[in-house]
């Protein structure tokens, strides 16, 4: 039943985005921000995260005010993505709506600060 709930919200944020997702995505898609290109609404295993990209391996989280009560949740869920290969950067929706572009420079240090890629000994630079 819990799951049903999950996915059924899902859903509608997907096609009605709260307020500061609309925002924050107007600011990265298409590539626009920093060059990274962010998928919005991304599965990664059996969560939905609200902006992901690849390079850098990265997901940005915009918590309403339900996240105060799901801290464990939200903890397990990071845990999770990081194990996956993810650094996981959470803002709130009153950052967003009061300070975006506080939020979106903080994001481009993140950015420019983060690790790259690794790449494989047998890829296309081998000899």
């Amino acid at each position: 039943m819990r799951n049903a709930v999950l996915i059924a919200r899902a859903k509608s944020m997907r096609t009605a985005p709260s307020e500061p997702e609309q925002r924050m995505w107007l600011a990265l898609r298409a590539a626009r921000f920093a060059g990274v290109k962010f998928r919005r609404q991304k599965v990664i295993g059996p969560f939905i995260v609200d902006f992901a990209s690849r390079v850098p391996m990265l997901v940005v989280e915009i918590d309403g005010d339900t996240h105060a009560e799901r801290t464990i949740e939200d903890d397990d869920r990071s845990r999770f993505l990081e194990q996956q290969g993810y650094r996981v950067i959470r803002y709130t929706n009153h950052e967003v709506m009061t300070n975006l572009e506080g939020v979106l420079t903080h994001l481009a240090g993140v950015v420019a600060t983060a690790p790259l890629p690794t790449l494989s000994p047998e890829g296309e630079r081998a000899l």
